[in-house]
């Protein structure tokens, strides 16, 4: 718990991003067959026929984001649901579906009332938490681990990872379980998965070039930001992000509801940051991206080296 050389804490937690995310990937992943292992658990991954996902801000977004992991890879329907509405609503539960509630420390107050619910309603639970004594790690069926380390830093940065990389390696065995991934398909995700600690690392080389690109927005007093897919959850967690660090005013919008009021929004003062990789999805977030433009937005782009060219 010392700032090891940086100006502040999140800073040096920022950079301790592929650290971390190799000691999670080395727990859940075996680099020897290539193939992601859970650990031993008290239900069978292949009865999940239903997955409920329940967490508060950046735990959620995490969640929003493995809501399409989920979906798309190993076919189980998931419900997310913020923490602090879930019980209220007292939503109906179907005895044997899987509860996850994700919480950095393990002690948010929603959440772990949100993981009582769900037991008393007769689901499997699963806690991903970064803190082994915390109460839901106690309190769920069973528990996934982040090895994140002390966050000392009030806004989340290396947990908000390593909460993808658990969610992620438990995706690849759901999917695994319920065989619906073919070999290669599954080789393919599992090495990409094993190189995301090098390109964080590659990522974190540009911070120079991202400070320079902060301080020509740095006046701006509202931003939208804009993505499909998981790319509006990441969208989201940016957004709150930007609210928590910059007290400045920032909100997440899928892209393709631009024309549903936001695009109104648009001029030169509100900066527009699209997170866009050159994915599935591209073409029509790259369309997004001209309309605001064509508005005079000042517009920002993440994206990888294919998705820069065609912009």
């Amino acid at each position: 718990a010392q700032k090891g050389g940086y100006e502040h804490f999140m800073l040096k937690e920022i950079f301790e991003q592929p650290t971390v995310i190799g000691q999670t990937l080395n727990v859940y992943y075996n680099a020897a067959t290539g193939r992601v292992a859970m650990p031993a658990l008290p239900f069978k991954l292949a009865d999940i026929t239903h997955v409920t996902i329940v967490a508060c801000g950046t735990s959620y977004y995490a969640g929003l984001v493995a809501r399409y992991w989920l979906e798309s890879l190993a076919r189980i329907s998931v419900d997310i649901d913020v923490a602090s509405e879930f019980r209220y609503r007292e939503p109906v539960m179907k005895k044997g579906g899987l509860t996850i509630v994700i919480s950095q420390s393990g002690e948010t107050a929603d959440t772990l009332a949100a993981l009582r619910y769900a037991k008393s309603a007769g689901q499997h639970t699963l806690a991903i938490v970064n803190a082994p004594e915390s109460s839901m790690s106690h309190e769920a069926e069973a528990t996934l681990y982040t090895h994140a380390g002390p966050e000392i830093g009030v806004a989340s940065t290396k947990a908000f990872t390593t909460q993808l990389t658990v969610l992620a390696c438990f995706a690849l065995a759901l999917a695994e379980a319920h065989d619906t991934m073919d070999e290669a398909e599954m080789a393919r995700l599992t090495h990409a998965l094993a190189e995301v600690p090098a390109r964080v690392s590659e990522v974190l080389h540009h911070s120079e070039a991202i400070e320079k690109l902060a301080a020509k927005i740095q006046h701006a007093t509202d931003m939208l930001f804009i993505g499909r897919g998981t790319s509006y959850a990441i969208a989201h967690e940016a957004a709150l992000k930007m609210k928590e660090i910059s007290y400045i005013h920032a909100e997440a919008y899928a892209a393709g509801e631009m024309k549903h009021s936001p695009i109104a929004l648009i001029d030169e003062a509100v900066p527009i940051i699209a997170i866009t990789p050159h994915d599935k999805l591209f073409e029509k977030t790259a369309s997004n991206i001209q309309e605001a433009a064509a508005r005079g937005g000042r517009i920002v782009v993440f994206s990888d080296a294919a998705g820069i060219a065609q912009l």
